[in-house]
């Protein structure tokens, strides 16, 4: 799974720390990775948030900006400013924040940024 992302998303998780996915971001990733829709459940703090989150900077950021093998590929290349790049929807007040925070982090290498909207 992990050889398919990109050399800069494989730094940063490095610079982070991390050396093993969870169960749910080995099982999600390649699911998301060849974006299809997934839905998963595990108990709070096994890394559900980086199992969405890292799928989505890959296709959304990477793939995107570089014309790759995408639905991206008539768009033409992203200008900072340029918006939304990607909707994550929660079913509660507080699980936001909780994504915004994890989104944040996963974001600091890259250059995009995470806004909550309630």
């Amino acid at each position: 799974m992990l050889q398919c992302l990109h050399p800069s998303i494989m730094k940063d998780i490095e610079k982070h720390g991390y050396t093993v996915p969870t169960s749910i971001q080995a099982q999600s990733m390649p699911v998301a990775l060849s974006g299809r829709d997934l839905l998963g459940c595990v108990e709070t703090g096994n890394g559900k948030t980086a199992a969405f989150n890292i799928p989505m900077i890959q296709v959304v950021y990477f793939i995107s900006m570089s014309y790759s093998e995408s639905h991206c590929l008539a768009q033409q290349p992203l200008q900072r400013g340029d918006g939304l790049l990607a909707l994550v929807l929660a079913p509660t007040r507080e699980l936001p924040q909780q994504i915004e925070r994890g989104t944040t982090h996963d974001l600091q290498s890259f250059g995009c940024e995470c806004h909550l909207c309630f």
